[in-house]
């Protein structure tokens, strides 16, 4: 399975983007023609949660911690690919392989994080980005900002289901940071 995801990570590092809008997640405009999600979830207070959730989103715990895995899982910086790997319950070999390159980071002292877009096998067209914000108040934040297109036809063919599954991956995204964000002895 190593060998198999270390072919397809080789192909994918080879290919450009599915759509020309790189960086629209962290920079805006966002493309009209798009499907537009954002969904945030407040995590605390202070610089120690916001270190904490920055680190923990900044070495892919967001997807690790929703149930994906991450191949090869080296840094986020802009130009790097990665394969999402989505395993599917109780079955060992059958998964969806989604490969993704990083096209943006952020590294502010009140805000952190990066956006990765799609690739040729993804099931969507489009980009994601995952961001640590703190804000005046000293409140931390974390924020899913996406906009997509069925990009397979499994996903134009799963019309409202595929949006449904969509939402669900940005919940357990929101629910994993959370978790780890949360001051010793809470949550």
């Amino acid at each position: 399975m190593a060998r198999d995801l270390d072919r397809l990570y080789r192909a994918a590092c080879a290919r450009r983007l599915t759509y020309p809008e790189a960086g629209a997640t962290l920079g805006g405009p966002f493309p009209a023609e798009y499907a537009q999600l954002r969904r945030r979830i407040r995590l605390g207070d202070g610089p120690e949660v916001f270190a904490r959730a920055g680190a923990y989103v900044r070495a892919w715990g967001a997807q690790r911690g929703a149930g994906f895995d991450v191949h090869p899982g080296s840094e986020p910086v802009p130009g790097a690919t990665v394969l999402i790997v989505a395993r599917l319950p109780g079955l060992r070999r059958p998964r969806l392989v989604i490969p993704c390159r990083v096209v943006a980071t952020v590294s502010e002292p009140r805000r952190t994080g990066f956006a990765y877009g799609s690739l040729p096998g993804h099931p969507a067209c489009g980009e994601e980005a995952f961001v640590v914000t703190r804000d005046d108040e000293d409140g931390v934040w974390f924020e899913v900002i996406a906009f997509s297109r069925p990009g397979a036809w499994y996903a134009r063919l799963g019309g409202p289901v595929t949006r449904g599954v969509q939402r669900a991956a940005v919940a357990r995204y929101l629910r994993a940071v959370a978790a780890v964000a949360a001051p010793a002895g809470i949550g």
